[in-house]
């Protein structure tokens, strides 16, 4: 979705996990946007730290948060970010979906937030879903998000926009966004990424890891060269 000048006039609702792409989305709704409100949900994942980052993050931004616990999302299929006896896929085996894809969770999240934003009487919601790094998960596709937008103003009769502001930047191009931001530290040492819940720079091994930091380097290659 494009800045339109007129945001700064309205308030919005960022779905809020406490990595990398929801941060970096956070600060970007509060550069565009009046008001901002952030949704964060437990839903049965292994690392529950990640609501603490947001927490920690949200008071930080002066972003009022709401935690919303929502066990179906993670108790509905097997998936290794909820099951810890489940192997984590390291990699995309052809044109399976990896294993840490949890089943209808955009899906979800997009639905209650536009549920709460309605009662807010919040039109805007952004969410940090990207195509370009969507690690194989199909419900980060730009499809789906203009396809749940149609149906959720069809489902409560009401103008939702969704917004994605990193749908089709891949990681360095989000590193930039978050440095452009002035919010390059708080990304870097404060967001949890990483698969095995570990914050900042994470484990460096996971898939979640590996792109950030792949992105990280592309990204200060670019801004300070080689020889950095």
């Amino acid at each position: 979705m494009n800045y339109n000048p007129t945001m700064n006039n309205s308030e919005a609702l960022v779905v809020f996990s406490g990595g990398q792409d929801s941060t970096t989305c956070l600060y970007w709704a509060k550069a565009h946007f009046n008001e901002v409100r952030a949704l964060t949900f437990i839903y049965g994942q292994k690392h529950v730290k990640e609501v603490e980052c947001a927490r920690s993050i949200a008071d930080k931004a002066g972003v009022r948060l709401d935690v919303m616990e929502v066990p179906l999302i993670g108790s509905l299929a097997r998936n290794s970010l909820t099951d810890s006896t489940l192997p984590m896929d390291r990699q995309q085996h052809g044109t399976d979906v990896p294993n840490t894809f949890v089943p209808g969770r955009n899906l979800f999240f997009l639905s209650i937030a536009a549920v709460r934003a309605r009662e807010l009487g919040i039109n805007h919601i952004v969410a940090g879903v990207s195509q370009t790094d969507f690690s194989g998960y199909p419900d980060c596709r730009d499809a789906f998000i203009k396809s749940l937008n149609v149906t959720l103003d069809l489902a409560m009769d009401s103008q939702f926009v969704l917004h994605t502001p990193l749908m089709w930047l891949d990681k360095a191009e989000t590193w930039r966004l978050a440095d452009t931001l002035g919010v390059m530290d708080i990304v870097r040492n404060e967001t949890l990424t990483c698969y095995n819940g570990i914050i900042g720079d994470g484990c460096g091994d996971c898939p979640a890891c590996r792109l950030r930091r792949e992105g990280l380097e592309k990204y200060l290659e670019e801004k300070y060269g080689k020889e950095r």
